[in-house]
């Protein structure tokens, strides 16, 4: 009979990936439990991952377009309500996997107490659960905007790529609040104002062209401008944000490394803590 030693991690290192492909079967469990329980008692189900960009993009198009009088963005002809709910989409997955990830580990206090099993499993079924959100309003999107007379081009074979990076780039950031959240609850708290503040700072009801040009460098840091900007030229054929990219590939690549090693080292405290 075989019996293993489970140690603590000693020092800096990354999560034993062949370890977590072996939990396999635990992820799905419980990215389908996010999934389920999240619409579970809600009167219209999963009707309300349509019905919240829509109503959203609505809102917006009334104030910008109608009231303001832009029928139209001005810089790229889309019509308003389609250019605002296709910044909404990709910005209400990478919020929401964000805001999922962040509150994983505490919510799994149960598990993380009583059974061993690699910690890390934990952040990315939640990481995953979103995806499936975004698959429904995606083809949502997709339908309004040939409703529009925008169907989407080839462009749109490259939309895989961008969700990635908004993907990565959530699921690092989240790592790093996840482990942050066990010591400093803060976190649950600080976490959905930063992500409302982050919406009027990522160019969703607005062109990047309204910025000052001064101010463009800067505002470009936030690796959502370059998703956001991706994905609309992915689903609308608007101009491709080129450089733009880069900024959110490195940041996801940066974030996901450190908040990998940083989860590792704070996992030995997790039960003590939590």
């Amino acid at each position: 009979m075989r019996t293993k030693v489970i140690e603590p991690p000693r020092g800096w290192g990354f999560p034993d990936l062949a370890e977590i492909a072996s939990h396999r079967d635990l992820i799905f469990y419980l990215a389908r439990r996010d999934v389920v329980v999240r619409y579970k008692q809600a009167a219209v189900g999963g009707f309300w991952v349509v019905l919240q960009p829509l109503l959203l993009a609505g809102v917006f198009s009334l104030f910008l377009g109608t009231w303001a009088g832009f029928d139209a963005n001005p810089d790229t002809g889309v019509p308003q309500p389609l250019f605002v709910l296709a910044g909404l989409v990709v910005w209400l997955f990478f919020s929401t996997a964000l805001e999922r990830v962040s509150k994983s580990t505490v919510a799994s206090e149960g598990l993380i107490s009583k059974i061993y099993f690699p910690r890390a499993v934990i952040p990315l079924a939640a990481a995953i659960a979103p995806l499936v959100d975004f698959a429904i309003t995606f083809v949502v999107v997709v339908l309004v905007a040939i409703a529009y007379g925008y169907p989407p081009g080839p462009e749109i074979l490259a939309t895989p790529l961008v969700v990635a990076l908004a993907e990565t780039t959530a699921f690092g950031a989240g790592l790093w609040l996840s482990a942050l959240n066990v010591r400093y609850r803060d976190v649950t708290l600080i976490v959905p104002f930063v992500l409302l503040v982050g919406m009027f700072v990522t160019p969703i009801f607005y062109t990047l062209n309204l910025v000052p040009e001064s101010l463009q460098p800067l505002y470009a840091l936030n690796p959502m401008v370059g998703v956001v900007e991706g994905f609309r030229w992915c689903l609308l054929g608007t101009d491709f944000p080129g450089g733009l990219l880069l900024i959110p590939v490195v940041v996801s690549v940066v974030l996901t490394v450190t908040g990998a090693l940083y989860y590792q080292r704070a996992e030995r405290g997790f039960a003590d803590v939590i």
